[in-house]
């Protein structure tokens, strides 16, 4: 404590120190020319074709050990292992996480619509393969409620309940069937997914994960804890229902259970209810305790365990009609490989359960590597979890992604390498083979208790709304759109949906972003909006202009708008009122019998006098060319008609400040040569400042400097802007008062309306 109020009272110090001091610079006003007049760009030598092949084909032992580095990172930390500092962390971590594996792998496993031994083999494949090519030192790899969700919906719409095998519908043989077919399923979508994963990260697509926002990822996470939820109701109240896959699937199963709710099994609820409480309240007293705990108290393990005795001592499948786990053949599968002719069938989905799992497993990877101070490589992981997925399909597992509660515990738990979870695999490993059949009893209720138990922390994501309300209207809108539509399109369609309309946000940000008119901040170059601030001032005669976002071909017009409206200057509408000064004038002239109009415009169906008249009028047409309202209105007005002009701002330079300008494609280009006409042809000259490189570069090749004279228009800064403003109308001044008055001559104009 003491330690922070030094350091606060040092920042304020240097705060009041920073307030007292001044700096002055003396330089020229830099416009575009004057500045790089001065500047010399560094010659850039590329090097030769034949050295640049032959950089990229040598042999090195340095590059030979880094691309080794690159692809199996445990060559790398495996020898920096310190055993002294890591080996107890890791070995109370693995013993946690393997203590949840357990439950959670025979639990998701129902939520993926394939027999529970095949759980096990999910949490024990990939942790071992993620141990060689993972990046992350933290995050637990195995079966997670979503993907294992959306496994499970795939599974049901090509292999339905409805199945009917050759045995028949109510045989053994046939359930037995159905299950073998939808195992079938899950390897080959575990596949397919692995196999998008690895392309992905060889072709260094990491980078895909950006476009899975938080407020989306916490949305989607959300409705799929909506999903499990209600599609572990049945296993909690012992109701045999259709699984519904899809479309409003949430929906019709929710429907389905309370259509059965008078067919509950009254025992398998009161079983899953006791777990339920002893979960939940296990987990409070995890979390008001955890400080105090050498590790959190393994709950799961001990609901599983004392389930699994109830239902053994009391017999409660034979005399309850208790649905249990059932049968876990000891021993692990020889290898198969999965049907590819079911790839057309599988594709979507599989894409969706590639990305939404790498998503969520970098999400936890960033996490604990920003809280413990090392690197993660999102290619690499993308590699890593294509790796698992494609090889761990070979021996019938399902795809797996990172779960946030074991990936917690693992942490918590003083975890500090790789090797924590692969020590809780080798505990999974000798379940598969030694000790697996004691759990067969287990009802299947504890299993649904256990899930919904662990849905609490995507649940709580709810409190995300409040806080998106106070800070995002976009953010907010992005969370609940994700939550609506992957809760009633289904996890895949709703994915889909929600990165396009997060897209859409951003085109909605820059197609509308913040327009703003700034003044100077007395006796400063600080320009800053002058409607936020009572010290800021605007200069006379000068308008400067902002936008935060890049010109292109959705905001363009807008931009164009937003300047004429935000400054009050339209050259349309000064263009007009000079008009109308124009012809009042001449109208004021004629009626004082100084000068009468040169041109009279003649009604079209009104009757011609006669051959000298026309040649008259034709003669008047002709000298009237040159001088027409249009030439006029861009010359300088005589003070008498200063009096015909209405009320406004005496504006001669606008300012465009592109300092958060990134870019401007084509359409931004002819938009901003229509302003420099524009306000041109009323007298107005348009600066452009703070361009950077890319935007000069973008306005270079789109022809935007094809007049010479185009490139005097920009400035290094708006300061530069303003003072090039403020020289170039001094002179102005000046070589006014030095010409002598000429002559008045006779207005020429035009009345046509």
């Amino acid at each position: 404590m003491n330690n922070f109020q030094d350091t606060m009272d040092h920042t304020q110090e240097t705060e009041i120190l920073i307030a007292t001091q001044t700096y002055c610079v003396e330089r020229p006003i830099y416009s575009y020319p004057a500045l790089h007049g001065k500047l010399h760009k560094k010659d850039k030598v590329s090097d030769p074709i034949g050295a640049k092949l032959k950089r990229a084909f040598s042999c090195t032992p340095k590059k030979i050990r880094n691309i080794i580095y690159m692809f199996l990172p445990i060559c790398e930390w495996l020898p920096a292992y310190k055993p002294r500092e890591y080996v107890f962390g890791d070995i109370v971590s693995g013993i946690s996480t393997g203590v949840l594996h357990l439950p959670q792998g025979l639990a998701f496993a129902m939520l993926a619509a394939v027999p529970p031994v095949f759980g096990l083999y999910s949490s024990f494949y990939p942790v071992i393969l993620y141990c060689f090519f993972g990046t992350s030192k933290h995050v637990s790899i195995g079966p997670f409620a979503v993907i294992s969700l959306m496994i499970g919906g795939v599974a049901v719409r090509l292999v339905p309940d409805e199945y009917v095998g050759v045995g028949g519908a109510n045989s053994t043989n046939s359930t037995e069937e159905r299950d073998a077919l939808r195992v079938k399923v899950a390897m080959s979508v575990t596949l397919l997914s692995g196999i998008i994963q690895f392309c992905l990260g060889v072709l260094r697509f990491g980078f895909v994960a950006i476009y899975l926002t938080e407020p989306l990822v916490r949305g989607f996470t959300t409705a799929a804890a909506v999903h499990v939820f209600t599609s572990m109701l049945k296993y909690l109240f012992g109701v045999k229902t259709k699984r519904h896959s899809g479309p409003f699937s949430v929906v019709y199963s929710t429907l389905a259970v309370i259509a059965n709710v008078k067919k509950l099994n009254i025992c398998s609820l009161v079983v899953g209810l006791m777990c339920f409480a002893l979960l939940l309240g296990g987990k409070e007293f995890n979390e008001r305790f955890k400080n105090k705990l050498p590790a959190p108290i393994p709950l799961e393990i001990v609901a599983v365990i004392v389930g699994t005795g109830i239902s053994a001592g009391f017999n409660l499948e034979e005399s309850y009609k208790v649905d249990v786990v059932g049968s876990l053949p000891l021993g692990l599968l020889a290898p198969a490989t999965p049907d590819s002719s079911l790839f057309h069938l599988i594709y979507v989905d599989a894409i969706a359960i590639a990305i939404v799992g790498f998503s969520v497993t970098i999400s936890m990877a960033k996490m604990f590597a920003s809280k413990h101070g090392y690197q993660v490589d999102g290619n690499q992981e993308l590699i890593a979890l294509g790796i698992c997925n494609t090889i761990g399909s070979l021996f019938q597992t399902f795809s797996i992604s990172c779960s946030l509660s074991r990936s917690l515990v693992q942490e918590s738990t003083g975890g500090n390498t790789q090797l924590a979870g692969c020590l809780a695999s080798l505990m999974i490993l000798l379940v598969i083979l030694a000790i697996g059949f004691l759990f067969e009893s287990l009802p299947q209720a504890v299993l649904s208790a256990i899930v919904i138990v662990n849905l609490k922390g995507m649940f709580m994501q709810f409190s995300d709304l409040p806080f998106f309300w106070r800070t995002s209207k976009i953010e907010l809108t992005i969370w609940l759109s994700t939550f609506v539509s992957s809760l009633f399109l289904g996890l895949d369609y709703g994915l889909l949906t929600a990165v396009i309309i997060a897209l859409m946000t951003v085109i909605y940000r820059t197609q509308s972003p913040t327009y703003t008119v700034l003044g100077q901040l007395p006796n400063t170059d600080v320009y800053i909006d002058i409607d936020a601030y009572e010290e800021v001032k605007e200069h006379a005669g000068i308008k400067i202009f902002q936008i935060n976002a890049p010109i292109y071909y959705a905001n363009s017009d807008l931009y164009s708008n937003a300047l004429k409206r935000k400054t009050g200057v339209d050259p349309a509408l000064i263009m007009a009122a000079r008009r109308k000064v124009l012809k009042k004038h001449a109208k004021e002239l004629a009626a004082q019998g100084k000068h009468k109009p040169s041109v009279v415009k003649l009604d079209e169906d009104a009757e011609t006098g006669g051959e000298e008249e026309t040649k008259q009028e034709e003669e008047i047409e002709e000298n009237a060319k040159p001088m027409t309202i249009e030439s006029l209105v861009q010359k300088t007005f005589p003070e008498e008609l200063e009096r015909f002009l209405p009320p406004g701002p005496n504006v001669h330079t606008m300012i465009l400040d592109f300092s958060q300008v990134n870019f401007i494609d084509s359409v931004g280009v002819k938009t901003l040569s229509g302003i420099l006409k524009e306000y041109g042809d009323v007298g107005i000259y348009v600066y452009l400042a703070a361009c950077s490189a890319q935007v000069v570069s973008d306005l270079t090749r789109n022809m935007f400097f094809e007049n010479p004279f185009v490139k005097e228009l920009l400035f290094h800064s708006i300061h530069d802007a303003v003072l090039g403003a403020k020289v170039r109308e001094a002179l102005a001044q000046q070589e006014t008062l030095a010409t002598p008055p000429e002559e008045d001559s006779e207005p020429i104009v035009d009345t046509e309306e």
